[in-house]
């Protein structure tokens, strides 16, 4: 399945979850993943979010797609996000 992942977490947490998420996803921008995720990965994404969060100071939001086909993206700007590929 196809994501997309929207974080924001207290300074105190934030690069924890930066961490977490890169395991799994590919950074586009400040608290923002997409990518390629198997059904069991995205299971543990979401507990170690969780486990990490105070649900009264963070919030997570995932997008969840079956496939790209009828989906599209377009950037403007600065770049913010890396090109690194996950194996």
């Amino acid at each position: 399945m196809f994501v997309i992942l929207v974080y924001d977490f207290n300074e105190k947490r934030v690069a924890k979850a930066l961490k977490i998420a890169r395991k799994y996803l590919h950074w586009v921008q400040n608290s923002v993943f997409e990518g390629e995720i198997s059904q069991a990965n995205y299971k543990k994404l979401k507990v170690e979010l969780q486990n990490l969060m105070n649900p009264d100071e963070d919030s997570v939001i995932f997008y969840t797609f079956r496939t790209q086909k009828y989906w599209s993206r377009e950037e403007f700007g600065l770049k913010k996000g890396g090109d690194e590929f996950i194996l």
